[in-house]
C-alpha cells in the first residue's frame, strides 16, 4: 500500500472510532472466551449427569432382579406353608378319625 492510501485511510478512520472498534474487538474476544468456557463447563456437568445416568440405570437393574427374586422366594415359603398346612390338616383329621 502506498504512502497516499495509508494517509487517506487514517484521514477517512478517525481516532475515537478506531478506539471504538478497538473496544469491541476486545469485548467480543472476552465473550468468546468466556463461551468457551461456558461450553466447557457445560460439556463436563453433561458427562457428570450422564454418569450418574448410568449408576441409576445399573441401580434400577439391579433392584428388577432383587424383586423378581424376592417374588420367587415369596412364593416358595408360600408354596412350604400350605404343604406344612395340609400335613397338620391331614393329621388332625387322622387323630378325629382315630
Amino acid at each position: 500500500m502506498s504512502l497516499k492510501a495509508v494517509e487517506e485511510v487514517s484521514a477517512e478512520v478517525p481516532a475515537d472510532d478506531f478506539q471504538a472498534l478497538e473496544d469491541k474487538v476486545y469485548r467480543t474476544i472476552e465473550m468468546y472466551k468466556a463461551a468457551r468456557e461456558a461450553k466447557v463447563s457445560t460439556e463436563r456437568e453433561i458427562q457428570r449427569v450422564r454418569q450418574q445416568l448410568k449408576e441409576r440405570d445399573e441401580e434400577l437393574d439391579s433392584l428388577r432382579r432383587e424383586a423378581v427374586q424376592l417374588r420367587k422366594d415369596r412364593e416358595e415359603v408360600r408354596r412350604r406353608v400350605e404343604k406344612m398346612m395340609r400335613q397338620i390338616d391331614s393329621v388332625g383329621e387322622a387323630q378325629v378319625a382315630s
